[in-house]
């Protein structure tokens, strides 16, 4: 016997229960992530190509473009741990905000060709004013969150129509005030509308949608390493093609293992501040992974002869972007109740990964060394815990 998944036409957008048992992401809001990632990855191959090519100014179009897919996404992502009714305009808006991350994605090219793109702020006017719609329901069908409903419509509304105003404006220096100063206007929307009344997001929920976002950029970072091996069998498996896949998956797999060393929910648990910093705090870690896969592709094409880049510049951009993350990490888990070596050395991890990216002779090298030291950092934390452990502690499954 069959059973049918029966979607109403409408229903009340009442508020969830924030400890609502055995909650988790629904298919519409894995199928969310994955249209996204096709913005991401579309950043990450421009980043990519700016490292090929030694432009360091690239860097700038690859942060902006970057906040613009992750504040998209992390508004809808609160909104629905929230609101989610999964009714038919609900379902319709969120495919809405699907369509503006793709318009957006079909814009990055231009956007880092010119420093504007008319496609790129039109997919991300899509994305904000459809929000605007989903606020304006949630304070129509919940009187006590009416406040805090109309003050993120308001705020998202007020700023969308700035950026589409921005479009007027010329010169880099102008153009990147801008930009930044309404990021700032951004950041302020959800502070000053969580003031009025807070959210019923529910934490586990919440913990487990950027965990999945997460994995699913490190497949920037498996792509790099599958196109290093790819040259390494045309080129009749080059030395450091097989470095760089080497050291890349160590890389790889020891940012997943960092992720994943708390237990997720405490980060979202701690409070507000706590709360607001792991939430904003993502934009570098999803930024930096991303930033990760982009560096070792453009490692590949150095190995293979195809880019202009020095090697120290593709060293430090994958330096860079591996220290970010660590050190982002670090700060998270020290508000989560981290103990102060492990915040130390999770600093320190960052230092010498920068060092190495300035220092190694070779692409391959740096990979390789970089993907030593987190290894060697997971070594460390597998074993400071299992001291813990066996000193009367208690393990946790990660899951």
């Amino acid at each position: 016997m069959s059973h049918v998944n029966v979607v109403p036409l409408l229903r009340r957008m009442r508020p969830r229960d924030p400890h609502e048992p055995h909650r988790v992401a629904t298919p519409l809001e894995l199928f969310f992530d994955l249209v996204f990632v096709v913005a991401i990855s579309s950043a990450a191959a421009q980043w990519h190509h700016g490292i090929a090519a030694g432009q360091p100014g690239d860097l700038v179009n690859f942060v902006m473009v970057f906040f613009a897919i992750w504040w998209a996404w992390m508004n809808y992502t609160w909104f629905a741990s929230s609101y989610d009714c999964d009714d038919v305009p609900y379902r319709l808006l969120t495919f809405a905000i699907m369509g503006g991350s793709l318009m957006l994605a079909a814009g990055i090219p231009e956007l880092f060709a010119s420093g504007q793109s008319g496609l790129v702020v039109g997919g991300y006017a899509v994305m904000r004013f459809a929000m605007v719609a989903m606020w304006l329901r949630a304070a129509s069908s919940h009187p006590e969150g009416r406040r805090t409903a109309l003050t993120y419509a308001a705020g998202i509304s007020v700023v969308q129509v700035l950026w589409i105003a921005r479009l007027a404006l010329h010169g880099h220096f102008v153009l990147l005030v801008s930009f930044f100063s309404l990021v700032v206007l951004e950041l302020l929307v959800p502070l000053v509308a969580e003031r009025r009344g807070t959210t019923p997001f529910h934490p586990h929920h919440i913990a487990e949608r950027y965990a999945l976002l997460t994995i699913i950029v490190m497949g920037e970072v498996i792509l790099a390493a599958v196109q290093a091996v790819q040259g390494a069998l045309r080129q009749g498996a080059e030395s450091g093609l097989l470095t760089l896949v080497a050291g890349g998956l160590l890389i790889v797999f020891s940012m997943w293992w960092l992720y994943f060393k708390r237990e997720r929910v405490s980060l979202f648990e701690g409070g507000v501040a706590s709360t607001f910093v792991t939430g904003y705090g993502h934009y570098l870690v999803f930024a930096s992974v991303a930033a990760t896969g982009a560096a070792l592709a453009a490692g590949v094409d150095v190995v293979q002869g195809e880019a202009h880049a020095s090697t120290r510049f593709v060293g430090l951009a994958l330096a860079g972007a591996v220290a970010v993350y660590g050190w982002c990490l670090t700060v998270m888990h020290s508000m989560a109740g981290a103990r102060a070596g492990e915040t130390g050395a999770g600093v320190a991890v960052g230092g010498v990964v920068l060092l190495v990216g300035a220092a190694a002779p070779s692409v391959g090298v740096t990979v390789l060394a970089t993907g030593l030291v987190l290894a060697t950092a997971v070594a460390h934390h597998v074993w400071t815990t299992r001291d813990g452990v066996e000193a009367g502690g208690t393990a946790q499954p990660v899951g």
